[in-house]
């Protein structure tokens, strides 16, 4: 319970550590609401609230990686949605996780949407 308490806290710490327009603090909230967090940050080589590698990419990759790819809106909100395959993992070796669970319970597709688009209008890391 207490390592619960203290990856939450290291969680919410970091998503309210962002100094940003509104935007940002609103895109954090709704992340840091749905759970997106505890697998994602923002910078790349972040660590996780455990210390530990990130299960999931770092945003700023993905913005970077989607940025000129037609349809990633749409194809990135979906996976946030439905989850992605571990066989077909393209973030393979580069993060702790091989797969992104389905999230349909813990955020709406409006919702989704929103935040996806948030993602890929961050600036790639320097």
């Amino acid at each position: 319970m207490k390592r619960t308490l203290i990856a939450l806290s290291a969680t919410l710490l970091a998503a309210t550590a962002w100094a940003g327009p509104a935007e940002d603090q609103a895109a954090l909230k709704l992340a840091t609401g749905a759970g997106c967090m505890t697998c994602h940050n923002i910078e790349p080589g972040a660590k996780g609230p455990n210390g530990m590698a990130p299960i999931g990419p770092a945003w700023r990759d993905v913005a970077a990686k989607y940025k000129s790819i037609k349809g990633a809106q749409q194809q990135l909100t979906a996976t946030v949605l439905a989850g992605s395959s571990p066989y077909e993992s393209h973030w393979k070796d580069k993060v702790s996780g091989l797969a992104m669970p389905p999230n349909k319970v813990a955020i709406a597709e409006a919702d989704a949407a929103k935040l996806v688009s948030w993602i890929l209008a961050l600036e790639p890391a320097k």
